[in-house]
């Protein structure tokens, strides 16, 4: 194998979250496995392990989904399963917050708030700061602290924060934070521009 895959993780994967990071995408000429989209999550690991591989594109952004399940749910498990990948090289997750059923919480090095802000504090799904220093509440973050990702940023819900990251705004939030895990990466993808089929 040449090099490792580059991926960031995104812990959302409803239809509004699969419309922004494809966009994204397609605005750092990376790739959104746009099949990792599902509420929850639909792929295992191990397919979304091979359709990551076999992108030509880097970095690529790929979405988990536990739809509310209680503890490690299918979209934790393929995330799990994607990050024990030796061809794989995460960048960060971006930790989406959710009104959960079920208490799940995470730690974050920062949060975004749906203005474009940075905090300390958690963020709340309408893209506000919380009470919590950070930490946010979610239904798909359970093992990211266990992950021991080099970054994990904050941010309300994905493509909506009442119309703050609506993809028709170009997605500001989700984009910034994905900016933001390949600065501090120290990957220079930089604004390439719309590619042609970016996403699958």
């Amino acid at each position: 194998m040449v090099g490792k895959k580059r991926v960031i993780l995104i812990t959302d994967g409803d239809l509004y979250a699969l419309r922004a990071v494809e966009h994204v995408a397609r605005e750092i000429g990376g790739r959104c496995i746009s099949h990792s989209w599902g509420n929850p999550s639909r792929l295992t690991g191990q397919q979304l392990v091979s359709l990551i591989l076999k992108t030509p594109y880097d970095p690529v952004l790929v979405m988990f989904d536990d739809c509310g399940f209680r503890g490690e749910g299918p979209g934790e498990l393929a995330m799990r399963a994607v990050c024990g990948h030796p061809g794989i090289e995460v960048l960060g997750a971006i930790a989406v917050a959710s009104k959960t059923r079920h208490s799940e919480w995470t730690k974050v090095h920062f949060s975004i708030d749906r203005y474009g802000n940075f905090t300390e504090f958690g963020i709340d799904k309408s893209g506000l700061p919380d009470l919590e220093t950070g930490r946010i509440n979610g239904d798909t973050v359970y093992i990211l602290d266990e992950l021991n990702l080099p970054i994990v940023i904050g941010i309300g819900d994905i493509g909506k924060m009442a119309g703050h990251d609506a993809v028709e705004k170009g997605a500001p939030v989700t984009s910034l934070a994905v900016a933001t895990i390949l600065e501090r990466s120290g990957f220079n993808a930089g604004i390439k521009g719309k590619t042609e089929d970016t996403n699958q």
